[in-house]
This record gives C-alpha cells, structure tokens and sequence, in this order.
C-alpha cells in the first residue's frame, strides 16, 4: 500500500497522466477501487490565469482531483485539486465552447434502422486532410497484435484506442507495453472509452444485444473504465465508442449526459470501407480480426492511407 500511495502523491505532484513528459507506466494491476468517490460533474476551474473544465470529480488515495478537458483543443488530464478554484456550470453556460458543440453534434442520431437499433451513430468523419486512426480493444483471449502497433511507430505517432475494461484487466501486460511505447516518445496515445464489459451474447439479435441488453447500465459502463484506466496512469479522453457501433438514442443521450464525445467510423477496414481524407478508421489489433491489420498494412504500403495521421481531438470541426 505504501508504495501505491508514493506513486499516487507523485502522480498528482507531476500534474496528472496525460502530461506530456510525466507518463507512468504501471508496475502492477491496480483496482479501479484506488479511485474513490468518482462523480460526473460540470465545473468551470482556473488556476493561473488558465480555463479548463472538469467533467469528473474523484480522490486518489485520499487525495481529491479532477478530471480535466481543455474547452477548445479537447485534450484532457488528471489533476490534484489544489491551486484550482472551481465553480458548477450549466451546459447551456459552456454551449458555445468547442467542447459542449461537439458532444451535441455527436449526439444527433441518424435515422432509426428497420432493426430497432442505431448503426455507426456519431462522430465518424473528422475535420481536413489526413486520417484519424482508432483501434478497439474488445475483450479477446487473444494477445495483442504488438507487431502491428510497432509498425505504426515513429515519433509520437497519433492513435486512438479503444479500451474496455475488461481488456485492460485481461491484458495488463499489454497495457503496460502500450505506455511504455507511449512513456519512451514512439505513440502519442488517445484512450477513448469502449465501456467497462463491452457486453455481447453469441446470436443475441443487435437490438437486444451490446449496450441494448437489458442488464447493462451505462453509467457503470462509461465510469468503471475511466476509473481503471486513471488507476493505472492512463488518462481518459472526451471520445466513447460503443461496442459494435450499436446504440440507441437513449444510449446517445447517456453518454452526452457523461460530456463525451460518441464516435464512429467511416472506413471499418475489415468491412470494405475504404479511407479517404479526414477518415476516423477502424481496424481491432486485440487479435480478434486480423483481415482489417492486413488491408491497413497493404493500404498504408500502396501509398492510399490519408496522411499525415492526426490526433483524434482534432476531428470534431
């Protein structure tokens, strides 16, 4: 316990995870209980002449902090309370921020299918030139695909994962590569929320499948992970994506109601689609489909990957 709360009192001192130049890799599996008290909130905060905007409330070991989103670059990180004087904010209050505008957009659903069910509802084309890429990290029993990641490496190469919880827990060696790939300069890593259990029933029908099952609350689903995440030195961004990119206006508005950003794809590669400029695309190097790593090896090889690759928090317009 002892040296939890060493790296806990250091890991607060430095600022917060998602600070360029103070990222912890994690020695061990920490619970998701070593974040306490962890709450959705909106609040206005200052400190130094510098705005962000706190969309959680939590304590580390005892410690209060706060998760933090800058209201125009988007970027985010885990702070110590002190030094920061914060105020409750409406979302109308915050509406013409960038932040606030993008969570709206993302929120508008497309129309209802046939099947009862939202299909890649969302944020699934980005801003400008280049490509966004994101790679989910379902649960899998399978390990991750390290030489795959490793071919995408250069200095701090943008990429969006996908975490669900229970990757993270079944897979923690895998994590820990990750931050050490992130820590040494070689990814610049943006974690976006695939919930805790990414929940799905062999032959369930999608409308009663994924998030639409009866038994799984959002709130759990959207909180667990952020909390195993901050516990073990990863810093939760403003992006969710569903499981199987199945939802339903209620989940939209759930997942608006956490402030985070609902995301979707236009070029999933493994079902054809093919990437052009200001693409977010989808490939899963959890093992689980290796056909959509092929087709991005051989698109990236042939010259047609929109370049250059950018930050996820650069898509919303």
């Amino acid at each position: 316990m002892r040296r939890w709360v060493l790296m806990a009192a250091t890991f607060l001192a430095l600022g917060g995870a998602g600070v360029a130049g103070t990222l912890r890799v994690p020695d061990s599996l920490a619970s998701a209980e070593t974040v306490g008290d962890y709450a959705s909130v909106l609040q206005v905060c200052k400190k130094d002449g510098a705005t962000q905007v706190a969309i959680r409330t939590m304590t580390l070991h005892g410690e209060p902090a706060r998760l933090l989103v800058d209201p125009e670059t988007l970027t985010t990180s885990v702070e110590g309370a002190a030094g920061w004087t914060c105020e409750g904010a409406a979302d109308a209050a915050l509406a013409g921020t960038r932040l606030m505008r993008a969570v709206a957009r993302a929120a508008e659903p497309p129309e209802l299918t046939h099947r009862g069910f939202l299909s890649n509802a969302g944020l699934k084309h980005g801003a400008g030139g280049g490509g966004y890429f994101t790679g989910d990290l379902c649960p899998s029993h399978k390990p991750l695909e390290r030489e795959f990641i490793s071919s995408l490496e250069g200095e701090r190469t943008p990429v969006a994962l996908s975490i669900s919880g229970l990757w993270l827990k079944h897979h923690f060696e895998d994590y820990r590569w990750l931050t050490q790939e992130a820590a040494r300069g070689a990814l610049a890593i943006t974690w976006i929320n695939h919930t805790y259990t990414h929940n799905y029933k062999k032959g369930v029908a999608e409308d009663e499948n994924f998030m639409l099952s009866p038994d799984v609350d959002p709130d759990y689903e959207i909180e667990e992970t952020e909390k195993l995440l901050i516990a073990n030195g990863g810093t939760p961004s403003v992006f969710f994506r569903f499981p199987g990119l199945v939802s339903s206006s209620d989940l939209m508005k759930a997942v608006a109601a956490h402030h985070l950003i609902s995301l979707g794809a236009d070029a999933w590669l493994a079902l054809g689609q093919s990437p052009r400029d200001g693409s977010v695309i989808l490939v899963h190097p959890n093992g689980n489909e290796p056909a959509g790593l092929k087709i991005y090896s051989r698109v990236a090889a042939e010259g047609r990957l929109p370049m250059p690759l950018k930050p996820l928090n650069e898509a919303p317009q």
